[in-house]
């Protein structure tokens, strides 16, 4: 039954198109909550210069499937991003998405009140390549802003 399961698997990833992402292949509430916690303790063991290079790295132990730490400071200026390299050393406080909500800026306003807080937005899967709606968890620890989202069906 097992096998029957994974060859139907393959036919209809095959037959729907490549941008076809499994349940199973992606991220959780729970696993990412974890990831931000373990990024955080990777922090306080080995500082933020070795830290920051490790979540950078694609191939590191910061991503897994489409789970990835991103990492802010408190104005806006992305410092760590496991998905996207390009966003790193940039000031993202203005960023929008595609419904023209400023994530970043609510984001830093967010963890200027809370220690940690769930937020909604929409951002490029890097599994699918689209825009698909996400769940971002984020720990505040010291000045940095930690995060890790789980991508959504509407």
């Amino acid at each position: 039954m097992k096998q029957w399961l994974s060859a139907f698997a393959l036919f209809l990833s095959l037959s729907m198109g490549s941008n076809m992402v499994l349940a199973a292949d992606t991220g959780t509430k729970d696993e990412a909550v974890a990831m931000v916690k373990r990024a955080i303790e990777f922090i306080k063991s080995n500082g933020t210069e070795k830290a920051f290079m490790e979540f950078n790295d694609p191939d590191g132990k910061f991503v897994d499937r489409d789970l990835y730490i991103v990492v802010y400071d408190m104005q806006g200026k992305c410092l760590a991003h496991g998905a996207n390299p390009r966003m790193v050393n940039r000031d993202l406080i203005e960023a929008k998405d595609t419904d023209g909500k400023e994530f970043v800026k609510e984001r830093v306003e967010m963890m200027k009140t809370s220690k940690s807080a769930w937020q909604d937005y929409k951002y490029r899967n890097p599994l699918t390549n689209n825009i698909e709606p996400k769940s971002a968890y984020f720990e505040r620890y010291e000045a940095l802003i930690i995060g890790c989202g789980v991508y959504r069906e509407e």
